[in-house]
């Protein structure tokens, strides 16, 4: 019987997975392979948060496999090196992976089909596993990706998407390959007390809660902050967990105003993935650089660790990175906000905060993130990259009363209503109710002058 292998990588579900169901068709036997890729933890992108959601899906994925007959093969150390070790020990004749746009991932994609066709084996690569629309699928007449989102939008939106697919029914895994060692996250330092878990099972029923109770709102909610209204399914679009083909599809049948939304978001995924496809060099360098001469991190190094340790002196910003440290994850807003504020009010070099963000994030998605921090400091794709963010205002309109700040701030829970975002404001007893919560790190106004400056802006610059 011929055999092929399937090589997880970003797509660790059973669930609309268009390589398994390639590698299964006709009868095929199939060793499904996820490979402890050593390059990614050279690269330092194996942090603890993700390491304990990686563990929890490939456990699942394994329990999965083995109730359809199969098991999950883990390896650790160089792809290439493992597939092709592999395929050999098997007998596989082809090899079925999912696309990916990260720089290193194409490398790696290039470097596995050289190797596999050395042997007289074959690499299918398939497109549509990590992204609703491929990258490369729509694309402006004069380049190779649209680097504005609203054009990219109209043409994602004309896209039809494929019919998503079920999981296999049976898993034939043919005898004497060796199943090797699951990772767990028991014992695995540093993980934050709340980070989610992780898992095909806990996402489809995460997803069902959300279709059932929580879309609907989304496009009044999504920005509210103490309402935390958000799906919280980007660390199982980041691990693929779950398909965002499918997510795309049966947010389109819920329909409303809240699904038309929350598919703009997916959309926005795939605008960030097809601007990383195509220039990879983004994932580190200015997309379009304005020159910004950042203030060191030797210079601005106290100023880093406060907005680290969210003890900035602006409530909203320091809710933020506390929620982070503990969850590994934050509210988009407060994504935006937190950004913001390193960038354009400390001006601080956009590259120290994603990479803390990489840190910390279960769905630290690099096209995401880093494309992300660039839309926010005026070096990526935004229209308006002189735009700035008040942390004060922005506090005020999407934690009107407070309660997202006294949340994460115990240092203000006496503090009642909007006064929360001013703190240094308070006189007298209430003054006395901070808790040792500190005063600001940094004028508004002054780090408005400052970034205004460095980039030659007149006094009317964007900002909100």
């Amino acid at each position: 019987m011929t055999v092929s292998i399937v090589l997880f990588t970003s797509d660790l579900r059973l669930h609309d997975h268009p390589p398994l169901r390639a590698a299964t068709a006709g009868g095929r036997q199939v060793v499904p392979l996820f490979v402890r890729d050593r390059g990614v933890t050279d690269a330092g992108f194996a942090v603890p948060n993700r390491l304990a959601f990686l563990a929890d899906c490939l456990r699942d994925l394994d329990a999965g496999l083995r109730e359809r007959g199969g098991r999950l093969v883990v390896r650790s150390g160089g792809v290439v090196e493992e597939v092709c070790a592999l395929a050999a020990a098997a007998g596989a004749d082809e090899v079925h992976m999912a696309a990916d746009v990260s720089g290193y991932a194409q490398r790696r994609e290039r470097r596995l089909r050289r190797a596999l066709e050395a042997d007289g084996r074959r690499l299918h690569v398939h497109d549509t596993v990590n992204q609703a629309v491929a990258p490369g699928a729509v694309a402006p007449a004069a380049s190779d990706h649209f680097a504005v989102f609203t054009p990219y939008f109209r043409h994602w939106s004309t896209q039809r998407l494929r019919d998503p697919l079920g999981a296999p029914r049976a898993v034939s895994v043919p005898d004497g390959i060796a199943a090797g060692e699951l990772p767990s996250r028991t014992g695995l330092p540093g993980v934050s007390p709340g980070a989610a878990c992780g898992g095909e099972t806990a996402a489809r029923k995460q997803l069902t809660a959300w279709l059932r109770s929580g879309i609907a709102a989304y496009e009044d909610r999504h920005d509210d902050l103490s309402g935390d209204a958000t799906s919280r399914l980007s660390p199982h679009l980041h691990f693929g967990t779950l398909s965002p083909v499918e997510l795309a599809q049966r947010a389109r049948k819920a329909g409303g105003p809240g699904a038309e939304a929350f598919v703009r978001q997916l959309a926005w995924r795939d605008f960030h993935r097809q601007v990383l496809a195509a220039r990879p060099a983004a994932a580190d360098a200015d997309y379009r650089t304005r020159h910004d001469d950042w203030r060191s991190e030797r210079t601005a190094r106290a100023d880093i660790e406060a907005w680290r340790e969210g003890r900035t002196g602006y409530p909203v910003i320091d809710a933020a990175m506390r929620q982070l440290r503990h969850e590994g994850w934050m509210h988009n807003r407060g994504r935006l906000l937190t950004a913001s504020f390193l960038t354009k009010t400390l001006y601080v070099d956009w590259r120290v905060g994603a990479r803390h963000f990489l840190d910390l994030l279960v769905d630290g998605d690099l096209a995401n993130n880093q494309l992300n921090w660039q839309w926010v400091a005026g070096t990526g794709t935004d229209t308006r990259p002189h735009r700035v963010l008040n942390p004060v205002a922005q506090g005020r309109r999407h934690d009107p009363d407070g309660a997202y700040v006294r949340r994460w701030v115990p240092e203000l829970a006496g503090v009642a209503g909007a006064a929360v975002h001013e703190p240094w404001r308070l006189r007298g007893p209430d003054r006395a109710e901070l808790g040792g919560y500190p005063d600001p790190i940094a004028d508004l106004a002054d780090g408005l002058a400052r970034f205004r400056r460095a980039r030659a802006l007149p006094r009317d610059g964007d900002r909100a």
